[in-house]
């Protein structure tokens, strides 16, 4: 599929970790639609973000149906690429095991068996992780299982795990190239 007719699915997990950052990068993106799990609808107000202002740049998809209605755009290869940003321990337990029970897991296990690329950002890949909370910064350890999940992520088929805002970006700028696609301008 030409990048000019597809479009970027981009899955929100509840995860506040770099949400802002992520969300900024996916504004630089061209053609992107947003998915949002029911957490992340959850948190997206707890960071100062409304669903109504993301309208403005994005398609917002939610997770209102019990089979993920949405996930059957990927049918129709509407959609390249799938990015997973920010991606909770939780969501990426998921995902490596294989559990697709939220709009975020079930778009990640659909993108896979029909081989389309897909990106997460594990929030959870160093042993001491400073995170903004709602209110005031964070210092989280990650147990040893959110490092073997994230270890299962890297291994899946048409999967890239970025560990960072820059690595995401990074991984992004290439998937653009290869698609012959640019970053839209920054609008600062």
């Amino acid at each position: 599929m030409s990048g000019e007719r597809g479009r970027f699915a981009w899955a929100l997990t509840g995860s506040g970790h770099f949400l802002l950052e992520s969300l900024a990068l996916a504004r630089r993106l061209p053609r992107v639609d947003l998915f949002l799990s029911g957490a992340a609808e959850e948190v997206l107000p707890m960071y100062g973000v409304r669903v109504e202002a993301l309208r403005e740049h994005f398609r917002i998809f939610r997770d209102k149906t019990q089979s993920a209605v949405p996930v059957g755009a990927l049918y129709y290869e509407q959609y390249h690429t799938l990015v997973v940003a920010p991606a909770t321990s939780n969501t990426v337990a998921k995902c490596a095991l294989g559990i697709s029970d939220t709009l975020p897991t079930n778009m990640f296990a659909q993108a896979g068996k029909l081989g389309i690329p897909c990106f997460v950002f594990a929030c959870d890949t160093e042993p001491v992780v400073l995170t903004r909370a709602p209110h005031d910064w964070v210092t989280l350890r990650p147990r040893r299982v959110e490092f073997e999940n994230v270890e299962r992520l890297r291994a899946f088929d048409h999967c890239a795990v970025a560990c960072s805002v820059e690595e995401l970006e990074a991984a992004l700028d290439a998937r653009l190239r290869a698609l012959a696609l640019a970053w839209n301008p920054s609008s600062s």
